[in-house]
Parts: C-alpha cells; sequence; structure tokens
C-alpha cells in the first residue's frame, strides 16, 4: 500500500484567507465549548462521566456513532485516496461501511446487555478479573493510540493549507493547539458533552458533503458518467476508473488489499471508543437502533465520498493534491476552495476540525475510562473505590494520552490519514475481536484463551506494524533514513487476525483450569435477554 504521501511540497501553497478560516474555527470551539459546559452541569456519578448517564435515544446515539465513526481519515483521506488512486482508494469506504454489519449482528445488542462501562465488563464477565482486565486496558490504550495519531497528522495536515503552514514546527505547534482542546473538552464535558459534539458535527459534516456531491454533480450534468470521464482527462489515467492501480500491480499489492478489507471489517466491532457508545443508552433495543441509524448515515456519507473523491480529481488533479501542503490529505478543502472559494472553504475546514475534534475527545475518553475504571478501580483497588476518586484518576489520564498523543501526532505528519486509521482498525481486530466473540459464543473459552489472544494479536499486529514497509525501507516511510523492514504488506491483519482467534482457541483447548459454568450461564442468559443488565448499570 503506498497511498501516504510525505510532507514535502515543491512551493508553499496558501488556500483561501487565513483570518476568514480562523475566525471560523473561533466560533466554532467557542459554540461546542458553550454547549460542553452545559452539559457538563449534570457530571456527578461515574456513569454520567463514562456513559453520559445513558441517557440518550437510539437516534441520537446513533448519530454520535456516526459522528464518532465519520472521522478525519473519512473526510480527509478516503477523499484524497479516491482522488489519486480512484477506485481502489474508494475500497476504504467499501470496508468501512460493510463493517457495520458486523458489530450490528454479532456485538452491539450483546455487548449492551452484558457490560457496564467499558469493553473489559464484558470480557472479564466470566473470566478472571485481574489478568484480563489488565489484558483489556492494554488493547484499549493501543487502538486508541494508533487512532489518535491519525486524527493528530489529519488536524496538521489540514491546518496546515489553510494557514500556508508547511514546516514542521509550525504544524507542530497546531496539534499542540488541537491537543489543548481535546484536553479540554474531554475535562469539562466528560461523555455527555463528548457526545453532543460528536453530533453537532456528524450533522455539520453529512450536510457539508452533501452540498459539495450535488454542486459537484451539477457541473457535470448529474451525470456520474461525465463527472468521471472528466477525471480521467485531467488525470491521463483510464485506469482510474477501474480496480487495480493501487493493489493490482503485483502479488504482494494483492495480498496487501485481502489484509486492509480484512481489517477494515473485522476492525470496526472491536473499536473500543465505537463499543463504549453502546453503554450511552439506555437499553439493548436502543442500541441496536444505535446501529441503523448509524448505518444509513455512514452508508449516505461514504457515497458521498465518492462523488467527491472523483470530483477533486477531475477539477483539482493529482499533481495539485499532491504539492499543496498536507499532500494527499488535502484533496477535499481544495475541492472546497474551488467550488466556493474561500468561505466555502473556511465552512468545509472548520467541520472537518470539527471532526477531528469530536474524534479525539471520543478516544481521549475511551482510553481514559479504560484506565481508571479497569486498571485502578477494578485491579489496583479491586473494586474498592467510590466513584468520585475513579472519575478523578480518568480525568487525571485524560491529561497523559493527550500529552501522548501530541507527542505521537507530530512523529506521525505528512502520513495517509486513511492509512493510519486502518492500522488501528488492524490492531482492533488482532486483539480484541476474537476474545470479544469467543467471550460471547464460546461457553468452553476461558482466561487463558483470553491472554492469548489479546496479548498474542496485539504483539503480532505492532510487531509486523514496525518492521512493514509504512516504518521504514522506501520513499514514503515513517522512517526515510533508515530500513529494517521484512514485513512486505502494509497491513499486518491477514497474519495478525487469524492468528489471534488461532491463539484464543489454543490457549482454551490447552489450559487446566476450568471457569465458573454459573457466571457463564448467567452472561448467556444476560446477553440475549438483558435480564439483569438494568440492576449491573445503574448503580
Amino acid at each position: 500500500m503506498r497511498q501516504y504521501l510525505p510532507l514535502q511540497t515543491v512551493e508553499t501553497t496558501q488556500v483561501g484567507e487565513p483570518w476568514l478560516n480562523i475566525t471560523i474555527f473561533g466560533i466554532f470551539v467557542a459554540i461546542t465549548l458553550v454547549i460542553v459546559l452545559r452539559a457538563s452541569r449534570n457530571n456527578k456519578t461515574a456513569a454520567d462521566y463514562y456513559a453520559a448517564g445513558r441517557s440518550f435515544t437510539g437516534p441520537q446515539n446513533g448519530t454520535a456513532i456516526a459522528g464518532d465513526y465519520l472521522s478525519a481519515a473519512s473526510f480527509l483521506g478516503i477523499v484524497g485516496a479516491i482522488a489519486i488512486n480512484g477506485y481502489d482508494g474508494f475500497l476504504y469506504s467499501i470496508g468501512f461501511l460493510v463493517a457495520w454489519l458486523v458489530a450490528l449482528l454479532l456485538v452491539a445488542e450483546l455487548l449492551r446487555n452484558t457490560g457496564k462501562f467499558t469493553m473489559a465488563d464484558v470480557l472479564s464477565f466470566r473470566l478472571q478479573q485481574r489478568p484480563v482486565r489488565i489484558a483489556a486496558a492494554i488493547t484499549t490504550l493501543a487502538v486508541c493510540f494508533f487512532y489518535l495519531l491519525a486524527q493528530m497528522a489529519g488536524a496538521g495536515a489540514l491546518v496546515s493549507l489553510l494557514l500556508g503552514i508547511d514546516d514542521r514546527l509550525g504544524q507542530s505547534l497546531v496539534i499542540t493547539v488541537v491537543g489543548g482542546l481535546m484536553i479540554l473538552y474531554v475535562l469539562i464535558g466528560g461523555m455527555k458533552g463528548t457526545t453532543w459534539v460528536q453530533i453537532i458535527k456528524a450533522c455539520l459534516l453529512i450536510a457539508g458533503a452533501f452540498v459539495m456531491t450535488i454542486w459537484v454533480l451539477a457541473l457535470h450534468d448529474f451525470n456520474l458518467s461525465t463527472l468521471l470521464g472528466a477525471a480521467i482527462e485531467t488525470s491521463g489515467n483510464p485506469a482510474i476508473t477501474g480496480p487495480g492501480l493501487q493493489y493490482g500491480a503485483s502479488g504482494t499489492t494483492r495480498l496487501d488489499f485481502v489484509s486492509l478489507a480484512l481489517a477494515l471489517v473485522l476492525g470496526t466491532a472491536a473499536l473500543p471508543h465505537v463499543l463504549m457508545r453502546f453503554y450511552t443508552v439506555p437499553t439493548a433495543k436502543e442500541a441496536r437502533r444505535s446501529v441503523v441509524w448509524a448505518i444509513w448515515l455512514i452508508g449516505a456519507f461514504y457515497l458521498f465520498t465518492l462523488v467527491l473523491g472523483y470530483g477533486a480529481g477531475a477539477l483539482i488533479g493529482a499533481d495539485r493534491i499532491n504539492n499543496a501542503p498536507g499532500g494527499v490529505n488535502s484533496a477535499a478543502p481544495l475541492l472546497a476552495f474551488e467550488l466556493g472559494g474561500p468561505f466555502l472553504l473556511g465552512i468545509i475546514s472548520a467541520v472537518a476540525f470539527a471532526t477531528i475534534l469530536a474524534v479525539v475527545a471520543g478516544l481521549t475518553i475511551t482510553a481514559a475510562a479504560s484506565f481508571a475504571h479497569d486498571i485502578y478501580a477494578n485491579v489496583v483497588r479491586r473494586g474498592k473505590v467510590d466513584p468520585d476518586g475513579e472519575v478523578k484518576v480518568a480525568r487525571r489520564t485524560v491529561v497523559v494520552i493527550g500529552v501522548l498523543s501530541i507527542v505521537g501526532g507530530i512523529g506521525a505528519q505528512g502520513q495517509n490519514v486513511a492509512f493510519l486509521v486502518a492500522l488501528a482498525f488492524a490492531v482492533a481486530a488482532s486483539a480484541n475481536l476474537p476474545t470479544i466473540i469467543y467471550s460471547l459464543f464460546w461457553k468452553k473459552f476461558n482466561t487463558q484463551g483470553a491472554l492469548w489472544s489479546m496479548y498474542g494479536g496485539l504483539l503480532t499486529a505492532i510487531i509486523l506494524i514496525a518492521f512493514s514497509p509504512v516504518v521504514s525501507g522506501g520513499e514514503k516511510s515513517m522512517i526515510q533514513t533508515a530500513d529494517f523492514s521484512w514485513f512486505p504488506l502494509s497491513n499486518p491483519g491477514i497474519v495478525s487476525i487469524p492468528l489471534a482467534f488461532f491463539l484464543g482457541w489454543l490457549g482454551t483447548v490447552l489450559a487446566k483450569r476450568t471457569e465458573d459454568a454459573q457466571k457463564q450461564a448467567e452472561m448467556e442468559v444476560r446477553s440475549l435477554t438483558g435480564v439483569g443488565a438494568e440492576k449491573a448499570t445503574n448503580h
């Protein structure tokens, strides 16, 4: 996979009016901070801070899930990937959307019935609490960190384009500001404030993408064939409308495609910040409604990305996109500027900026909840901690995670954000999904199987990424001056996901210790019927 681009430009390209872009950014930040402050008044208990008091309806939560899921990768990365690689770039959209069927059919309702605040609540329900919670917290933090890298890199690329900043120091400053705002949002608003920001951001993003889509189609007589013809003419490459431009050159690239597809389709149902959203609704029925709403909203948006990507390819061209600050991630803002000048660019960019802020806030509160609830409250204090103390630890964790994500984001500058998110999906699908599926559906599954699966999947995915062309060995690698890559694929999913499932099975069949049959039966009844779920979630 080679669609990610280094942050090197032919010349400094400034798009739009910096003062107008900053003004629109400022207005959005001010409005959302007011919303977060109002929402924070009701943050009195751990359930309020982690799960918004379970007060959101299915449609509201579904919109928030769409806001959480439609990240900078969806808007900036995918539009850029389609503009540069055509049909093969659209495979991201297809993978991200199809993945929701796995979440709907296998995970959403059962998870809501079984858990309380975090993924570890489900995984440790009938297994040994301490080791499983530690493992689940570690995998949660790893996935959140990879995802945060993508969002921070997207923020740097976006603002560099708007302000004409193409040096690393300037972009690093931008990433630091985004991280600071994120910390502020989560510290003040908790899950309720974060959810409202995500709802507003989802509505703005989908509406903005819809307006741009209609505009692009209108310029091409509402004829998709005309649009595709214009994209071919601008690029001078007829292959842009068919498969194989990126993934068909060799056997390795085809394997890379299969690996990417596995990660995208299986990763969604194991993303901790998406799973945590199922706890913000009062019942399992509302959790199911949430996913259905999310599928409709996300599906519509991904259809828009097809038009926007080819529109950017037709109206702007690959050379201009590649040479802009932010590289491939600048396709959507450049298209907005081409269509509606500085004002539309300012609006669309503020929406993209809102997208980044909302997603990083959701990721941060998920990681903080995992550490405070799973590690501090249930492992260190063995459940003997009052909710106020747990929330205080969560708030402190937010600051630490924010600082780490800023440092990581500075290091990840120039990478295509869609690609970085695909790595997060691969880690989630490898480290979390096998254990979630086995816990919910396999009666004999035990603690050893869970630990082997989580640690094995996590380590395999991270090791293969570290020794892949993504990190070293090429002009487009993160470390361009070294070459220690021996794994030929850019996405580890094709190896790490099956291996994690195998390790979960092997660890279970080789274990001498059996788990509590009564707890297993209780989990099965609760996950399928919801009986007992209210008692577990309302204290």
